[in-house]
């Protein structure tokens, strides 16, 4: 009987091992050391995904941009038209409204929400203690049928209706491949408040040294999703300054 207690101890101690073995911190280190490496991704000065989303079966070409001085936008090419979405130049977001198709600021609260995020080019992590964010290994779970290690990530708190919250969020890391395969999140604010927004990533392909998710989709946990398929990336982009520019200011420019 003494033996079969050591047996079991024994047993019990190997398979903790690997989690012990292993910090949010060590985690995060080798995600980007799989991935091509931290000082490669801090040296990147944008990005530019051309993508497609499902919609209802409808397959609709997308353009992304992210920059690193903050910059951000979204085109939707639907039914001949350019839409553009959560476009950031910096100071301003704005998005074209579906039914009019005319530009719309967002309000001070979403802007100044949207403008933390600009700390966050490339990734969250990059640079996570300087930004003051902290991490933590809440412990395994099995996502997808596949094993993954559970990191608490709480960046900067967000404004909600005028109210001060935490800004948490909660990455799953393959534990073979280190790299993120899921991201959830409470919806603060909407519809949806209350429930739990969920992206997922797969299909790791290399790009010029650095491995990029090309197979995601984003939607409620436990509901509905839009699986988004991306065709190509391109590194450091050119494009013009006017593309982020708010369309009447743009016209001003234009008339000087």
């Amino acid at each position: 009987m003494k033996a079969l207690k050591l047996t079991i101890t024994l047993i019990a101690v190997a398979l903790a091992i690997p989690l012990q073995a292993q910090t949010a911190d060590e985690i995060i280190s080798n995600y980007f050391e799989n991935t091509g490496g931290l000082d490669n991704w801090k040296s990147l000065e944008g990005i530019k995904m051309t993508a497609k989303v499902n919609q209802g079966g409808m397959e609709i070409p997308l353009e992304i941009y992210n920059l690193k001085d903050g910059r951000q936008m979204t085109k939707i090419t639907f039914q001949g038209k350019e839409i553009k979405q959560g476009v950031f130049d910096g100071e301003t977001l704005w998005s074209h409204n579906f039914m009019t198709m005319k530009a719309e600021k967002s309000d001070a609260e979403q802007t100044s929400n949207f403008k933390l995020n600009a700390n966050d080019f490339p990734d969250s992590f990059v640079d996570y203690k300087e930004k003051g964010y902290t991490v933590e290994l809440l412990g395994t779970e099995t996502i997808d049928g596949t094993e993954t290690f559970k990191i608490k990530l709480v960046k900067e708190p967000i404004t909600v209706d005028g109210n001060q919250q935490d800004d948490v969020s909660y990455y799953f890391f393959d534990m073979d491949n280190f790299v993120p395969i899921a991201m959830q999140s409470e919806i603060k604010s909407g519809p949806a408040k209350g429930q739990v927004s969920e992206v997922t990533m797969s299909d790791y392909q290399e790009v010029s040294g650095l491995y990029f998710p090309f197979s995601m989709t984003q939607g409620v946990k436990d509901g509905q999703a839009q699986p988004i398929t991306i065709d190509a990336i391109e590194l450091n982009p050119a494009i013009a300054d006017t593309e982020f520019a708010f369309p009447d200011e743009v016209g001003e420019t234009e008339k000087k």
